[in-house]
């Protein structure tokens, strides 16, 4: 239930900051505001949930824990559904918000992720592959070194969550920034069409990126003193 509801309030606070907010004329939040949206839901809901469940709101940072074992691998498929069921609602509930202003169009693309001509400044599908994978790599070591036992404690959500804001200042011209398997499937779905059709990056990349992170972290920072 925890990662449930903590996949929807990241889907729905920074794919709504970038739908409802991003794009008033000369007061909107631009890419910046929505880059610090992502980043907020994620600490806050650490701070939330982090005690309860982890706060995984991320397949790709599941499986990525996984792989780093700091995660059993019994609870992997029930994290995996939580996080994508809770992304579809929320991509629903923002849906039906946006709908109510005259002229939306779905075909803005909910902010949905993509490459090509669906990247926010037409990148290649070989440039968003790329980004997703070095990205979401760069995300689990943040995660696994922040929440280390030797880290400072206590501070974990806050490089977390900005370091998700950084990965967005990079990433949202690219492929509009996923990083996460469940955030880009949510809008996916009601958007359909190329979405659907541009949605296999953004599992492939971000899982491949988390796997790799998980290597390389345990592989740098050796063992933790007992």
């Amino acid at each position: 239930m925890a990662e449930f509801l903590g996949t929807f309030w990241l889907v729905f606070g920074g794919c709504g900051a970038a739908v409802l907010a991003a794009g008033f004329p000369e007061v909107g939040i631009g890419f910046v505001g929505v880059a610090f949206a992502f980043g907020l839901t994620v600490l806050t809901m650490a701070y939330a949930i982090g005690h309860i469940s982890g706060c995984h709101l991320n397949p790709a940072v599941s499986i990525g824990l996984l792989v780093g074992k700091r995660f059993p691998a019994a609870d992997l498929i029930p994290y995996i559904v939580s996080q994508v069921l809770g992304a579809i609602l929320a991509a629903g509930v923002l849906y039906l918000i946006a709908s109510g202003k005259a002229g939306f169009d779905l075909s803005g693309g909910l902010a949905s992720n993509g490459y090509a001509e669906h990247s926010p400044g037409g990148y290649s599908m070989l440039a968003g592959l790329v980004a997703e994978f070095v990205l979401t790599m760069m995300f689990l070591v943040i995660i696994l070194g922040a929440t280390d036992s030797r880290a400072p404690a206590g501070f974990a959500p806050i490089a977390i969550g900005l370091g998700l804001t950084l990965i967005h200042l990079i990433g949202i011209p690219v492929t509009n920034v996923s990083v996460n398997p469940a955030r880009s499937t949510g809008p996916a779905v009601f958007v359909g069409g190329w979405a659907l059709s541009q949605l296999w990056l953004f599992w492939v990349a971000p899982i491949a990126g988390a796997i790799c992170g998980g290597i390389v972290y345990p592989l740098m920072a050796g063992k933790s003193p007992e």
